[in-house]
């Protein structure tokens, strides 16, 4: 196994401070300290090749977790070992054989030519010559930056950045990626460009990739397995799709109308989750999608008619909200 995680928890210990004078004079002899637990008691296993998204809302723990399994926090509790090392023992070895991209922190040198910045990681990483020259071409030609690697980094597009700062971070061709948000505030084309290149990376590779973002698309596209984290714990571990079997007992049908149907009446066929003159889409339950079917056939002027698994966003949100009901309850 690449990574092993058990009961892995950090804790954060800050201050409650109040507003006023007489408050901030108060607190030069009494603060209330407060504890924050960032990841609870988390445990799984990752395989050597595996591509594995990591979701949950702001605030669930998946930028810390990522940090420790990079070294760069200590936890709280718990152990972990990742390609066999300690992560926050930090030792060269280690480091060598990682990269964590973080889709809203630049390693690249602001001011200078790509390739410099491209040159200094090779010498950080040691990296043969010849090597180099061959994994900087492939990289650049991939991601088809090759005719950019003299132009100052401030002058190029966010896309163009992010994908030069993907070329840094794979120049020591690593085993493990941590990709956290990294296609956040990229146009669709680019967020495009940038699945397929890790898509056919992986393939060619075999490196592991961890990856977190708020693009579901980005998950969906290239992750068979994906573990969710809401407030600090683990609450699905499996295929993404799975999630509507698991915990969603609704499907959606998609219709397009000949002619207006108002509200009420389709009401009548299941929750109204849209509607428009000549379009509407409904929720209904999976025990009584082969009856209502039939009906909203029988009775409305359908000109197409489609049945799909619920939105995975709001699956994953049923995912919250069962867990939050079971924190209240224990």
């Amino acid at each position: 196994m690449l990574i092993h995680v058990e009961h892995l928890s950090k804790s954060f210990e800050y201050y409650k401070k109040e507003l006023g004078l007489k408050n901030s004079l108060k607190n030069l002899f009494y603060r209330e300290k407060l504890t924050k637990d960032a990841v609870n008691d988390i445990s799984f296993v990752l395989e050597l090749g595996e591509m594995v998204g990591f979701l949950g809302p702001n605030g669930a723990g998946k930028t810390t977790t990522l940090k420790m399994l990079s070294g760069i926090l200590h936890p709280t509790a718990g152990r972990a070992t990742v390609l066999g090392y300690i992560p926050w023992e930090r030792k060269k070895a280690f480091k060598m054989q990682f990269a964590i991209v973080m889709g809203q922190k630049n390693q690249l040198w602001w001011d200078l030519p790509a390739n410099e910045s491209l040159y200094l990681n090779k010498c950080i990483y040691e990296i043969d010559d010849q090597v180099y020259r061959a994994t900087l071409a492939e990289l650049t030609e991939l991601l088809d930056v090759k005719d950019l690697l003299e132009v100052q980094v401030r002058r190029l597009s966010l896309g163009e950045r992010m994908k030069m700062e993907l070329v840094a971070a794979l120049i020591h061709k690593p085993k493990l990626i941590f990709l956290d948000e990294p296609t956040i505030g990229l146009d669709l084309l680019s967020q495009k460009n940038i699945r397929e290149f890790f898509k056919y990376y992986n393939q060619q590779e075999k490196a592991t990739v961890i990856l977190t973002s708020h693009y579901l698309e980005d998950v969906e596209n290239l992750c068979k397995r994906t573990i969710i984290i809401n407030h600090g714990r683990i609450v699905f571990d499996g295929d993404l799709h799975r999630v509507n079997d698991v915990f969603a007992q609704s499907k959606v049908i998609r219709l397009q109308l000949s002619s207006p149907v108002g509200r009420d009446a389709l009401a009548a066929f299941g929750q109204v989750k849209e509607h428009a003159d000549f379009f509407a889409i409904l929720e209904v339950p999976r025990p009584e999608l082969k009856e209502r079917s039939k009906a909203i056939l029988d009775r409305l002027p359908v000109v197409d008619f489609n049945i799909e698994d619920i939105p995975i966003e709001e699956g994953i949100a049923l995912l919250y909200q069962r867990r939050e009901a079971a924190d209240a309850m224990a």
